[in-house]
C-alpha cells in the first residue's frame, strides 16, 4: 500500500514512505526523528511505526537516519535533522505535501530532537510554519536527575535511570568518570537551580505523579569540576526545556505522550505545562502501563504490548485530527 524511497541528504539516509493510492487533494507531511539516545537505533527499527502512520494518516512520512554519537559528535544529529527537515520543506511540491499541514514527531531523543528543530525553525521565515509537534516520552533536559519520575522508575526496564546518564555520557563523547556526580545533580551551580526551579522542579509535578514512593531531595553541594566536565547537559540544545518563555510561546501546538514507568515521565509533564503556560495548545496522551521504549515493540505481534498500540491509535487520531 506504500511506495517506499530511499535517498541521501547532505550524507543523511533518508526514507521516504507515501500511500500508493492518488492524493485526492494535499497530503500532510510527517518527520520522524526515531529515538535512541543518539547513539543507536536505526530507520529500519522504526520502519513499523512509519508505515503505520503513513497508512492511517494518508501522509507522507520522512524518516531521518541521523548518524549517531560518538562517530558522528554532537550535536551533528541536530545538524543531521535541521538539513532532513529544510530537504523536505523546500520540496513539499515533489510529494504533493500541504505546506500547512507539517509535522514534526519523535520519540524519547528523537522527541527531543524534534522540540529543538521546532524551535530553530522560528527564525527561517521563508519556510511554511509548522503545524505541530507530536512528542512521544521525550527527554528534554539535563539539569535534574531526581524528578519523582527519575525516582520511582530508577530500576524500572529498559531505561534505568543510570543508563540515562551513561548514554548521555555516551552520546556526548565524556568519560563516565563523573556518573555518580551526575546522579547527584552536582553539575548544576546553585544559581542556575534558582533561576530553572520554576520550571524544572518536584513542586511543579501533580500531586498523583508522586504518590509511588517520592522522596524529596536533599540540597547536594556543587561541584565545579563536574559542572565544567558535563556543561553540555545544561545547553538549550541539549535541554530545550531550557528555552525562554519568548520562544515557547512562538511554538506550534503539541501532543505528548508520557508513560508512567518511565524516568523521563516527567519531562513531558513539565514541558506541557511550560506550553500551556505560553498559550501554546497541548494535546497530552498518558500511558498508565506504559515504559520507556514501548513503541520498539510495536507491530512484533505477540511480542508487541496493547500499551503500545493504543499510544500508537491515540497518535495517529491526533495527526488525523488537524
Amino acid at each position: 500500500k506504500l511506495l517506499i524511497k530511499d535517498l541521501k541528504v547532505d550524507e543523511v539516509p533518508l526514507r521516504i514512505y507515501q500511500p500508493k493510492w492518488p492524493p485526492t487533494g494535499k497530503r500532510r507531511g510527517i518527520l520522524y526523528f526515531h529515538g535512541g539516545a543518539g547513539t543507536f537505533g536505526s530507520i529500519r527499527a522504526f520502519e513499523r511505526i512509519c508505515r503505520y502512520i503513513a497508512k492511517k494518516c494518508n501522509s507522507v512520512v520522512v524518516s531521518v537516519g541521523y548518524r549517531l554519537a560518538p562517530e558522528h559528535p554532537y550535536p551533528g544529529q541536530y545538524c543531521d535533522c535541521l538539513s532532513a527537515t529544510l530537504y523536505f520543506m523546500r520540496n513539499l511540491e515533489e510529494y504533493h505535501v500541504d505546506p500547512a499541514l507539517i509535522i514534526i514527531s519523535g520519540d524519547s531523543c528523537g522527541a527531543n530532537f524534534a522540540t529543538v528543530i521546532c524551535q530553530i525553525l522560528l527564525n527561517k521565515r521563508d519556510l511554511p510554519k509548522v503545524r505541530a509537534q507530536v512528542l512521544l516520552y521525550p527527554g528534554l533536559q539535563g539539569l535534574d536527575f531526581h524528578l519523582p519520575s527519575y525516582q520511582q522508575n530508577a530500576s524500572v526496564p529498559m531505561l534505568f535511570r543510570k543508563l540515562v546518564i551513561y548514554f548521555c555520557f555516551r552520546y556526548l563523547n565524556k568519560e563516565p568518570s563523573v556518573l555518580e556526580d551526575v546522579l547527584q545533580n552536582c553539575h548544576v551551580p546553585e544559581s542556575m537551580k534558582q533561576k530553572y526551579k520554576k520550571w524544572i522542579s518536584a513542586d511543579i509535578i501533580p500531586d498523583e505523579f508522586k504518590i509511588r514512593g517520592y522522596v524529596p531531595q536533599k540540597s547536594t553541594l556543587y561541584k565545579p569540576e563536574v559542572h565544567e566536565a558535563t556543561k553540555e547537559l545544561l545547553a538549550i540544545t541539549f535541554s530545550p526545556l531550557l528555552a525562554e518563555d519568548s520562544i515557547l510561546c512562538q511554538l506550534p501546538e503539541a501532543y505528548i505522550v508520557t508513560c508512567e514507568f518511565d524516568v523521563l515521565r516527567d519531562d513531558g509533564l513539565l514541558y506541557k505545562k511550560r506550553l500551556e503556560d505560553n498559550g501554546v495548545q497541548v494535546t497530552w496522551y498518558h500511558s498508565e502501563s506504559g515504559f520507556h521504549g514501548i513503541l520498539a515493540f510495536f507491530g512484533y505481534g505477540i511480542f508487541s504490548f496493547l500499551s503500545g498500540k493504543k499510544i500508537m491509535d491515540s497518535t495517529v487520531n491526533y495527526i488525523n485530527s488537524l
